[in-house]
């Protein structure tokens, strides 16, 4: 057996339900955002504060602030995609757009004792799904018509029922149709037979463009104690958009025209839309005026997501049947029933800061003579904890059990963590800044290679309450994807190396 497959418990049906493992990681496996300084630093902002990027990180930071402030932004990213499926090489896919980093105001009101009551209003684009991914092998193991052999099979419906059930999924019910899967007696007893393998040797190809984000619009507040010690609280809405156009293919790589199989294609447009509510709570302390340490906690986000799916199969299986299509839309006019459309809930993991910085020169009482920071953090991320539940609204009074892929998450998955360092020199109204981060592998299984680094610069300019800063920063992305899953064998899946980079400017002012 080739290396790229991978034993791995799945669920046997989704049934109803559309989601995978993968969907709940993309809301959790994120990277870096926020305002070009926090960018150019490596994205750590855990203990430094004093900026509006602490509202989506620790928003004690804000009670630094002993000024009013409006920022603003803008950022350009690209990312550059390639893979290896099954030992072919393919890529040169490029993604790219404009996107929103930590903009908004903050409002300081002096107290007693040189404290403030500080409250932030901010928007970020805090996940960025924009992907093109392309790749393509041969493959003698397996097909993706075997997930929906299996769901037939499991079902114990006629061919006839299922094809008028909802409770199959549509690739199971297109597959029916077009004679990708059908029945077959074989020794004397009734097997489903997926037609793909009839054919000893399969091209595959899977292409599919992301796009889509997760925006969250953030209000803090935050306040100290005697100068030392200063907490913070943020409500954060985040507002999820996501849409993936998905071409599949599989073919006879055996050149044998007779086999019963020639090709089949497998198209879908799904979308997934959005809001939620999350609650971020976090600590500063000052140990001198040089030194300080922060913790946050964030909790997951509670979102209410509304899935739409339209899907198209196309198969020819030469003389046995022809080249038939069918497509999810015309189930839905064959069973007089509305199935693309499935609202539930979803939560997202757990956060945990954990962050130290030092400050070179006068700290923070004498602005003046400071000459720069060196700060860090440690994020742990409980990617085992994303959790599906039924919604309000399902269709034909149908019920969803999401535990078979809530099970997937908990066995595929496990925490990872998030480090961030950075620092900033000052000469005089001019700042030069460096940045690194680094995000472990959220997979269980060893042979699943994923990781995430990002190396980041940057420079700034403050002079009488206007500031403007730019940032530049370089990522390395390796990760994994399954084309298919099956329950009864290996999975195969593609290696993905995506290199990309995201320019930011912030500017800013003090009133």
């Amino acid at each position: 057996m080739k290396k790229t497959l991978l034993a791995i418990f799945l669920f046997t049906s989704l049934n109803l339900a559309a989601q995978l493992p993968e969907d709940a990681l993309r809301a959790s496996w994120t990277t870096p955002s926020g305002t070009a300084r926090q960018q150019a630093i490596g994205g750590a902002m855990g203990s430094l504060g004093g900026e509006i990027s602490a509202t989506f990180v620790n928003p004690a930071g804000l009670g630094f602030y002993r000024t009013n402030e409006i920022v603003l932004s803008p950022g350009f990213s690209f990312l550059n995609s390639k893979s290896n499926y099954r030992g072919t090489d393919a890529g040169g896919n490029t993604a790219s757009n404009f996107n929103l980093g930590a903009s908004g105001m903050v409002f300081s009101q002096p107290t007693r004792r040189g404290n403030s009551t500080c409250v932030g209003i901010a928007v970020s684009r805090t996940a960025n799904f924009n992907n093109d991914v392309l790749y393509k092998g041969q493959n003698d193991y397996s097909s993706y018509a075997e997930q929906y052999a299996i769901e037939f099979a499991n079902s114990g419906l006629s061919i006839n029922d299922a094809l008028g059930s909802t409770q199959l999924s549509y690739g199971t019910r297109m597959a029916l149709y077009t004679y990708l899967i059908d029945t077959a007696t074989v020794n004397g007893s009734q097997q489903v037979i997926a037609a793909p393998l009839k054919a000893s040797l399969l091209n595959q190809e899977n292409q599919f463009h992301s796009r889509g984000g997760i925006t969250e619009i953030a209000l803090g507040l935050a306040t100290s104690s005697n100068g030392r010690i200063y907490f913070g609280g943020t409500i954060g809405i985040p507002i999820l958009h996501y849409t993936r156009n998905l071409t599949y293919t599989e073919s006879n790589a055996t050149g044998n025209n007779n086999d019963g199989f020639a090709s089949s294609t497998y198209n879908e447009t799904y979308k997934t839309s959005g809001t939620g509510v999350n609650l971020k709570l976090g600590m500063i302390y000052k140990l001198s005026e040089a030194f300080r340490i922060g913790v946050a906690l964030h909790t997951p986000s509670l979102m209410v997501l509304k899935d739409e799916i339209h899907s198209k199969m196309t198969t020819n299986t030469e003389g046995y049947a022809g080249t038939i299509s069918m497509s999810s839309d015309s189930l839905d006019f064959y069973t007089q029933s509305s199935a693309n459309q499935t609202s539930y809930l979803f939560s997202t993991p757990w956060h945990f800061i954990l962050s130290g910085s030092y400050l070179f020169g006068g700290g923070e009482q004498d602005v003046a003579r400071q000459k720069g920071f060196i700060t860090a953090d440690i994020e742990y991320v409980t990617d085992r904890s994303p959790r599906y539940s039924e919604g309000t609204y399902t269709y034909n009074n149908a019920t969803i059990d999401y535990s078979g892929v809530n099970d997937a998450i908990k066995y595929s998955y496990k925490g990872n963590l998030n480090f961030k360092v950075g620092g900033e020199m000052k000469f005089n109204t001019f700042m030069g800044r460096l940045g690194f981060a680094y995000s472990t592998s959220p997979y269980q299984q060893g042979v699943l290679k994923a990781n995430k680094m990002f190396i980041s610069g940057g420079i700034g300019y403050r002079n009488k309450g206007m500031f403007i800063d730019l940032a530049y920063v370089q990522s390395f992305i390796n990760d994994v994807n399954f084309p298919y899953h099956l329950s009864d064998k290996a999975n195969t899946f593609a290696t993905l190396k995506n290199s990309g980079g995201t320019l930011l400017a912030t500017i800013g002012f003090k009133f």
